[in-house]
Order: structure tokens, then sequence, then C-alpha cells
């Protein structure tokens, strides 16, 4: 019998054989009976979350059924969640508030079985959509490509199970085209297989802007939203269903006039802040050959309002959205519609991200030399500060260089228990990584928890080490009390070293 490891508590979970969920599913709608029914698609750091946000509605009291795959990889979630355990940790108190609501309430329920899109008034696809890079070892990119077969296979359950009047709202980042070339046909064609109509469903995209971390409710509750449908019927009913899990009094809602629209809105939002940390990255580099602190520049810089959004250096760019929505912008100019070239700038500037750990460790042995039988403690597995999020975060390139160079790896983070990537599991207590006594302390996630007084007390009674600040997390006062005992290097910074 196959398994899934919950990477929060550890428990292991046989994976059923039979993959019959009807008796539950059943059980919890007679219990919610009369209750719209919500069907969110896949329960990962976006799914899960709009599933909690949809169970506590302003509006309406919705009957909620997250689903996702009876795989090792995600079976621990839907059991998790049935056991009372959110699947994901974050610094966002509201998390736990709403899940223990959705508790009380008997809202939310998770499950594996398809029969639950039969059941539902809105299905709602949060489903992941990777990109396939082919990448040297430099992190320079030479070609990539985009599978639509998870994706295709994903809305014809749906289309196989569902009602004919369903409203389906895709919250996927997708390549532009996806709805209109993909998502319709697969649900006209399953609908027409099974005898129904074509004409009553709803169909709609609305892409969500969450942000993990101490905002990750709000960030879908109360920012502004963008949304349309593949026609006005459908754009009014999204609009009217938005409007239900939406805070209007503190964000607005824009609507589009295609699903093309929104679907390139959400790529092209993601492709102009990734090549705004690309240029970033070039102009850190030439800040530490002039021997200059980058932040500085942009904070004086930052003081016209036309450059405000200037972006600070860093070690690079991980999570979801921002290491592949240029490439499915660019994959769709071509594939969806018949360009000859794709969107070459944006492309770029995924490859110059992609190769910002190479240059970190790089600047590390510049600074502090060989690193052969060194013991390194990395300070935060996550891509982004104050949350456990794993996802093609740029330090796992970092630490496999590190470990390359035939050093100890420690590896610390308050919000990682389990590196699923790496198949590891993670110190939480930064008491015992201090206590094996590290040479090189690394900087590596923004979390908070680094910038507390008792951490930098304790770094301060350990003997003298080499601390590199890979994200600029360390204020000018915190650099000059720990120089006095230790030697500290911030990528970006050609001034200190």
């Amino acid at each position: 019998m196959k398994k899934s490891v919950n990477t929060l508590t550890q428990d292991v979970y046989d994976i059923p054989e039979v993959l019959d969920d009807s008796k539950n599913i059943e059980k919890f709608l007679k219990k919610n009976n009369g209750k719209k029914v919500i069907v969110v698609q896949g329960l990962g750091f976006v799914g899960a979350v709009m599933s909690l946000v949809c169970a506590n509605s302003f509006e309406e009291e919705y009957a909620v059924i997250g689903i996702d795959l009876p795989n090792e990889n995600t079976y621990w979630k839907i059991r998790s969640i049935n056991d009372g355990i959110f699947p994901l940790i974050a610094d966002d108190p509201k998390i736990d508030e709403f899940f223990q609501e959705s508790i009380k309430k008997g809202n939310f329920f998770a499950t594996y079985d398809s029969l639950a899109y039969k059941y539902a008034d809105v299905v709602i696809v949060d489903i992941n959509l990777d990109v396939e890079k082919i990448s040297e070892d430099s992190g320079v990119l030479n070609d990539y490509n985009v599978d639509l077969t998870g994706f295709k296979s994903a809305i014809l359950s749906i289309g196989k199970n569902c009602k004919e009047d369903v409203m389906i709202l895709v919250e996927t980042t997708v390549p532009p085209g996806t709805s209109q070339f993909v998502v319709k046909p697969a649900i006209d064609d399953e609908l027409s297989k099974r005898g129904l109509s074509t004409e009553k469903y709803r169909l709609g995209h609305s892409y969500e802007r969450v942000m993990p971390g101490p905002e990750y409710i709000d960030s879908i509750r109360e920012f502004p939203r963008v949304y349309s449908g593949v026609n006005k019927i459908s754009a009014d009913s999204i609009e009217q269903f938005l409007k239900t899990i939406i805070d209007l009094s503190k964000c607005e809602l824009t609507r589009l006039e295609h699903t093309n629209a929104t679907e390139m809105a959400k790529v092209l939002e993601n492709s102009y802040r990734a090549m705004n940390i690309a240029f970033a990255i070039e102009w850190s580099r030439f800040a530490e050959e002039a021997g200059v602190d980058l932040y500085s520049m942009v904070d004086a810089i930052r003081i016209r309002k036309t450059h405000s959004n200037l972006m600070y250096p860093g070690i690079g760019v991980g999570g979801y959205c921002l290491t592949k929505d240029p490439l499915l912008a660019s994959w769709a100019r071509k594939s969806f519609f018949a360009s000859q070239s794709g969107l070459e700038m944006s492309v770029n500037s995924v490859s110059n991200n992609d190769q910002m750990p190479i240059f970190a460790f790089n600047r590390l042995v510049e600074v502090y030399g060989s690193l052969k039988g060194k013991k390194v403690a990395f300070l935060g597995v996550s891509y982004r500060g104050d949350v456990g999020d794993t996802r093609y975060t740029p330090v796992e390139t970092l630490v496999t260089k590190v470990r390359e160079a035939q050093s100890e790896i420690l590896l610390h983070d308050p919000y990682v228990s389990f590196w699923q990537e790496q198949g590891c599991y993670i110190e939480s207590n930064i008491d015992n990584i201090f206590n094996m006594s590290p040479d090189i302390i690394i900087i590596s996630t923004g979390h908070k928890y680094y910038k507390k007084d008792e951490i930098l007390q304790k770094i301060m009674a350990m003997n003298s080490i080499k601390i590199f600040d890979t994200i600029g997390l360390l204020s000018e006062d915190q650099i000059l009390a720990l120089q006095k005992k230790h030697t500290v290097s911030v990528l970006g910074r050609g001034d200190v070293n």
C-alpha cells in the first residue's frame, strides 16, 4: 500500500487502494444541506487558503470541498485537513482563526474523489502548472516548454462530473489563451458526451495575487481583483461570486474584456517584477566591483515617485510565479497565437535571475576563500520571508554549490520542518545550529526572526565567524555591531566585506 507523509507532523497515511469517498462526501453535504457548494481544485499554497476564504465568506454560507490527488505528495493534505490540522505554516494568525471557524461550522471538507464536482455550484481551479526549463549548470536558460497534459486532465475531470449549469473560475496562472483554447473546448466536449447542454455553464478567469506570509488571508480578501468571462453572462456570474468573498471596502474589482486579457495581465504583472529584480541583480555585481553600497543608492533613488519600486538585490528569485510566468507568456505567444518570436526581454530576466545563486556562491568564495571542510549554516531555506514555502527557492542552488565545495551543511528555518524538494528535515531550534559551531553563517531568507536582538546576541556569543548576508536583512547598526567580533559581507555591497 502506498503511503503519504505529512511534512508538518511526520504522520504517515495509507493511500486508499479503492478510491471511493462518496459516503464521506454525501455525509458532509447532508450536514450542510441547503448551502451552495464550492469545490476548490488543488490544495496547495493557493487552493488551501482560498478554501478557507470561501468557507468564511462575507455574504454566503458556503459548503466548501477541497480536492487534490491521492498520491504520495498530496494525499496527506487531505487527511490533515480532515484531522483538523491545516497543511501549511505561515506567519498569519488569520489562517488558524479561519480554519478553526470552518471546523466549528463544519463547512470545509477535503477529498480525492472527483464525485465532488457532481455537486458543485462553483468550481475554482487552483492547481499547479509548471514550466520545464532546460538550463546550463550556471543557470543560463537554453530552452523551455509548457506541458499542459496534467492541467488538461484536471479540467477533464471537472467536465466528466460537473452539472451543466456550473460556474468554473480558473485562478491558476496559465499561458494566455488557455481558457479559450484549452478549458472551454474540454468542458464543451465532456458535457456533449454526457448529452448535456454546453450553453448553461459559466466560465471565467480571475488571477490570484496570493502573498504567503503575514498577510496571507488578506492577499485574497483585500487585494484588488481582475476578472473576465468567456461571455457577458459568465463575467457577471464571476463578479457576483467574487463579491461574496472579496472585501470591496478595501479593494476594487476590475473587469477586462476577455479571458485572454486577464490571463495575459497576470503574467505581464509578474514579468515586470521579474525584470525589475533582474535589473537590480545586474547592478549589484557592478556595485560590488566598484566597492559601493547598492542598497543606499536604491534608497536615494526611491525618493523619486517615478522610481519608488526599484528593487533591492538578493540571492535570486524563487516561488511559483516569477520563476516561470514570463516563460508561460512567451510560450503562449508562439504556441497559441502563431507568433514567430517569443518575449525575449522577459525570458532573459528569468535566465538572469536563475544565475543569481551561482553569482552569490562565487561572491562567497571570492570574499571568504575555499569552503572545503568548512561548516556552513544556512539561516532560511524558504524562498520568501516569514513563510514556509520552498518551491523553486534560490537557496536550493546555493546549498548545492556549497555542498559540492565539500562543506558540511547545516540548515535552519522556523517555518519549514521538511524540505520536500531536497528530501531532508530542517532544524527549527537555532540553538542546535549555533551549538555546532559553524565557520560561516549564510543569511539566506528574509525571516524577521533572524533580525531579532536575541538572535544577534546568540551570534555575538559565538567565537569569531564569517557572516554572509545574501538579502540585505541586517541593518547598518546590526552590521557594525557584528563587525566588532565577526567578519560580515553583504551581497550587493562592495563597501562591506
